[in-house]
């Protein structure tokens, strides 16, 4: 049951993006990199901040301390993605096309994994080579105009979250169908004790 609300959960994430990308390309692709960027930017700040309040009081008890570079690089970071987001869009486009690559062939698996037990019609397979197609012309072009790829990629994830919603639906009424009543394994033990 864990997996089937994570599967629902990841599918309405995945139409969410697409409604966001489709009504607001331009905008939607500006908010994300910000948003990774302040994804950055606060545990590096976090790190350092408990560098400075941490680090005499360990030095005084002997303890040695290393500065968090780690943290350092993540606020840097995440600064220059809050303050340069168009120069990372493209970067973004490579990602956001390879994940719809992923998701085209993960869907693709889950419906021949679905055909050991359930009649899959073929033009089911049609949606997700789409998902794949468009994943492709993203991550083979991402320097076209902004906005169509971004309304492509919306428009695919839209798609690709109403087809699994819809496969996870069709799925679960067909495997509740041909669930049997089941005996416990202590009747049975006790029926042949008798």
């Amino acid at each position: 049951m864990k997996s089937f609300n994570y599967a629902v959960l990841s599918s309405v994430c995945a139409l969410i993006t697409g409604l966001l990308l489709v009504v607001w390309p331009d905008q939607a692709i500006i908010y994300l990199v910000l948003t990774i960027g302040v994804l950055f930017l606060l545990p590096g700040l976090f790190g350092l901040v408990s560098y400075v309040m941490t680090a005499r009081k360990r030095r005084e008890a002997g303890i040695s301390v290393s500065f968090p570079v780690v943290a350092l690089g993540s606020t840097l970071f995440g600064i220059w993605l809050i303050v340069m987001p168009a120069f990372f869009v493209t970067s973004l486009m490579y990602v956001l096309g390879a994940l719809l690559v992923l998701a085209g062939v993960s869907q693709l698996a889950n419906l021949t994994v679905a055909r050991s037990s359930v009649h899959v019609p073929w033009g089911v397979y049609i949606v997700p080579l789409l998902v794949l197609a468009a994943g492709l012309v993203v991550l083979f072009n991402p320097f076209a105009a902004a906005e169509v790829p971004f309304m492509i990629l919306g428009c695919s994830f839209i798609v690709y979250g109403l087809m699994d919603l819809f496969r996870m639906i069709k799925y679960r009424r067909l495997m509740n169908g041909k669930v049997q009543d089941i005996t416990p394994i202590e009747e049975i033990r006790e029926e042949d004790n008798r």
